[in-house]
């Protein structure tokens, strides 16, 4: 009888050190494919709340499409992040996807107002000026003798709208231009706003006559 192991005892202890590297080899794997899984709809999350944002802010507060692109630090930064396999990139999604939700409070929240839209901007400059319009036809219309009322109609009808429109033009150039990009003056906009005193003063002519 052998003292010492023999060569079965050797094949035994190799077969257990086999299946212990084995167990821990599956559940690694079993680990990163769960880590893997999760990644996925992390980001299958993330790119559901992004999409939205980016909607309102190219749409609703004029953002340019080229300034949400990832320059190349960003992208480097990103890839940095995501080295170290699927832990560390569903540890990265889900600090994107605290950053969203961040956004979107102070997006819903108080806060201070976005820019503008070109056309309601632009309607603070032409707005001003056409109601200077009404008020002059109003007072010529006052002041004006009877019979001398159709020149001053035509007159006034012809190159007071005109005027307003040319100042409010000048004027969005002025206070909005300047910038790398050509300002938006929104001509049909400044057109109807600078010809509606024309149109609200005949129509209250033709209601005077008519009452008359």
């Amino acid at each position: 009888m052998s003292d010492g192991p023999g060569p079965w005892d050797d094949y035994l202890a190799a077969a257990q050190r086999l299946d212990a590297v084995r167990r821990a080899a599956s559940a690694a794997a079993g680990e990163q494919a769960a880590t893997a899984q999760a990644a996925q709809q992390e980001l299958t999350a993330v790119r559901a709340r992004l999409a939205p944002q980016r909607a309102r802010l190219v749409q609703d507060l004029g953002v340019p499409e080229a300034r949400l692109i990832p320059q190349p630090a960003e992208q480097a930064l990103a890839a940095q992040a995501v080295a170290g396999g699927p832990t560390a990139v569903l540890a990265a999604l889900r600090q994107a996807r605290a950053t969203a939700d961040a956004a979107d409070a102070g997006m819903l929240g108080p806060g201070p107002a976005g820019p503008l839209r070109p056309w309601a901007r632009n309607l603070l400059v032409y707005g001003p000026f056409a109601a200077a319009v009404l008020i002059v036809q109003i007072v010529l219309y006052l002041v004006a003798p009877s019979g001398s009322l159709p020149t001053y109609a035509l007159l006034c009808g012809l190159s007071l709208p005109l005027l307003a429109y040319g100042l409010g033009w000048l004027t969005i150039g002025f206070v909005y231009g300047g910038g790398p990009q050509k300002v938006d003056r929104t001509p049909v906009v400044g057109a109807v706003t600078c010809l509606t005193p024309v149109l609200l003063t005949c129509m209250g002519v033709g209601l005077l006559a008519f009452i008359r």
